[in-house]
């Protein structure tokens, strides 16, 4: 009665975000009821590995005390204290120290958000701050990448390059614009790394010229396109971009979401990418999913421009609960277990979970698998040779994903057949295992889909 009565409350009212909402009142809502370290409980009692650490950023897992116990605190002493008219609280000053000693380069000044979405629109509105504050209004231009993704808020949703989140919302606005993704298993000039390369380095210098040299704001990139199916860029291509975005005198934003956080292996995946960005955004593993937090990483440069520019007058963006006390003390917290071994351990499961999912590759349906770290994915195809997804009767997203779950596994099912995995950094052995044997067993169960079959054949 418990979980039946909760299913029809959710069907009634609540929400879900980027879900077929007459399709939720048909299938109705799964409801998770507890989790501990990478394993989550339903209201019925099932046990499943959380592969997906939630949606990517539950990164130190699940229960940890010393996080609780961080916010009880908080929220005994200051559970709320605004950043507006001068105003601020102790956990926010110290972690925004703590994340500029640990960023790349001269990002020594951080704004703290809500999570990702207003992350990237924060960015968006800095920018245009900082061309004006230059003298260069024109410049109000901005460009990403085909099959990436920057969050769903109305200006974000344009910069990010996925059709669902364009349909029915009138956008992209005709100030964004797009290059082909760098996606290593479908690009037309093939998966050699450095062609890839130099196709991405063509594709936006032919961008910049079409819209004019002078009137281009920024870049945006994802070190690892995340809801785009996990693609992995060649090693290089981050710093390939970055090194042409200074020479075109355009601002280079990395959205590193999902990466930050021990994700791809580092706390940063720009350590490994070795750039320094004008800016980059954060949240998920910011606070490891327990509060709602982002941030936005802004370079010496930039700040210094928009603080000259507006003089003695306020720089008129804020929200209300930036800053929020409580989310920056988990956030000291998950940073310190971080470092104190979650890192370490996330370093050795990636690198386990990276090669039993290489073991799946002489599975039927296994197209292609590709990752770094903590974050891969596995493309299912039918026919190999000519790479032919599984054909859309199949309901990849819903069929596999179900099926997984019954099989004790949350992983990110993509509509085109693609399998996401991000699970949590504290992952043991034994769990990576049972995440691969698990896949094992949906890849088989999938390969006996009379529609599949049919597609096979």
């Amino acid at each position: 009665m418990y979980s039946n009565s909760l299913i029809e409350l959710d069907r009634a009212h609540l929400i879900h975000p980027v879900a077929s909402y007459r399709g939720h009142e048909k299938l109705g809502v799964r409801v998770l009821a507890s989790a501990r370290g990478a394993t989550v409980t339903d209201a019925s009692g099932r046990q499943l590995i959380d592969g997906f650490a939630g949606l990517w950023c539950v990164n130190a897992g699940y229960g940890h005390e010393s996080i609780v116990e961080a916010a009880t605190r908080q929220m005994r002493e200051l559970p709320y204290a605004t950043g507006y008219f001068g105003l601020g609280s102790e956990p926010a000053i110290r972690l925004a120290a703590e994340l500029a000693d640990r960023a790349p380069g001269d990002l020594n000044h951080v704004y703290f958000t809500l999570g990702g979405s207003d992350a990237v629109d924060s960015t968006i509105r800095f920018i245009r701050y900082y061309w004006i504050g230059r003298g260069e209004p024109q410049r109000d231009q901005f460009i990403s990448v085909e099959q990436g993704y920057h969050g769903s808020s109305t200006v974000g949703a344009g910069l990010t390059a996925l059709p669902a989140f364009h349909a029915g919302f009138g956008i992209p606005f005709d100030w964004q614009h797009k290059i082909r993704s760098h996606y290593a298993y479908r690009n037309p000039v093939g998966n050699a790394p450095q062609a890839i390369i130099d196709a991405s380095l063509a594709a936006l210098r032919q961008k910049v010229e079409e819209i004019g040299p002078e009137r281009v704001a920024a870049f945006y990139a994802e070190p690892i396109q995340g809801s785009g199916g996990v693609l992995v860029p060649p090693r290089g291509w981050m710093k390939a971009m970055r090194q042409l975005c200074r020479e075109l005198g355009i601002l280079f934003v990395a959205d590193e979401v999902i990466t930050g956080f021990g994700r791809t292996g580092p706390l940063f995946a720009c350590h490994e990418d070795e750039i320094v960005p004008d800016f980059m955004t954060v949240a998920k593993g910011l606070t490891s999913g327990y509060v709602p937090m982002g941030a936005v990483f802004m370079g010496d440069h930039i700040y210094q421009t928009i603080a000259d520019s507006a003089g003695a007058a306020a720089v008129g963006h804020g929200y209300t609960y930036s800053a929020h006390p409580v989310s920056a003390a988990v956030g000291l917290e998950v940073l310190k277990l971080y470092e104190n071994g979650l890192l370490d351990n996330g370093r050795k499961a990636g690198a386990r979970l990276m090669a039993g999912l290489e073991s799946l590759r002489d599975h039927p349906l296994v197209g292609d698998v590709r990752g770094r770290g903590m974050l891969a994915a596995v493309e299912l195809v039918v026919d190999k040779e000519k790479k032919t997804p599984l054909p859309a009767a199949a309901e990849p997203a819903r069929r596999i994903f179900d099926r997984a779950w019954e099989n004790g596994l949350v992983i990110r099912a993509f509509a085109n057949g693609t399998l996401g995995y991000a699970p949590p950094l504290c992952c043991t052995e034994a769990e990576i295992d049972a995440i691969i044997e698990r896949t094992r067993m949906t890849l088989d169960q999938t390969l006996e889909d009379p529609d599949v079959r049919a597609a096979l054949a």
